[in-house]
């Protein structure tokens, strides 16, 4: 949801900045297009570097746990045993569970237990980044899509005009994801969005030929 409102907020605003210069209707849908297409990349690319740096700290960390368990196997046992007993388990069966999970997989166990890794939350720097260029893709197809709809004068307040009740259903949608209540965040991103559009409306009046 964050990605497609970037990609409903940049390229609304390129659209509406761009037409209040005056462009043409092609030019606009250019502009358009190539803010989707430069947007997406950027997207794509930020998140694989930053998910990429999170995979390498990743590793990082396994290599020291590993190193850890073949210098000093007991210390390591007495670490995962004292984490289950803060979890709720008696010190006898802590020790049990430790000593059994460390027997079928050290490592894993003290990934998952100790530094907080697990398979459904590694970091997936391909994926990731598709998932991102995606939801930028999705959000500003929609503005760009609305630019053949409006004739030649009226693209920069039939974008924006149509794009704010966008962004407020997003606001919606995101707050109805994480539980909120829906207001708040309805008005948080209407607003910005809006704000964001009117200055490139500015600055392409201002600027425009």
């Amino acid at each position: 949801m964050l990605g497609a409102n970037d990609g409903i907020v940049s390229t609304a605003s390129l659209i509406v900045g761009i037409a209040a210069a005056n462009a043409s209707k092609s030019t606009v849908l250019l502009a358009a297009l190539a803010g989707l297409v430069a947007g997406a990349m950027s997207m794509a690319a930020g998140e694989y570097v930053s998910v990429s740096s999170q995979a390498d700290t990743e590793e990082a960390d396994l290599d020291l746990e590993r190193e850890a368990l073949e210098k000093n196997p007991e210390y390591e046992l007495a670490e995962l045993t004292k984490i289950y007993v803060e979890r709720g388990l008696a010190a006898e069966l802590a020790l049990q569970v430790a000593r059994q999970l460390m027997q079928h997989d050290a490592l894993g166990a003290h990934a998952r237990d100790e530094l907080g890794f697990s398979e459904t939350h590694s970091a997936r720097p391909i994926q990731a980044a598709l998932a991102s260029g995606a939801a930028f893709s999705a959000g500003a197809v929609l503005p760009t899509l609305l630019i053949l709809a409006f004739p030649q004068g009226y693209v920069a307040w039939g974008v924006a005009g149509a794009c704010i009740p966008l962004l407020s259903l997003l606001g919606w949608l995101s707050a109805r994801a994480g539980g909120a209540a829906p207001l708040r965040p309805m008005l948080r991103i209407t607003f910005w969005g809006a704000g964001a559009m009117a200055l490139t409306a500015a600055v392409g009046r201002l600027f425009g030929v």
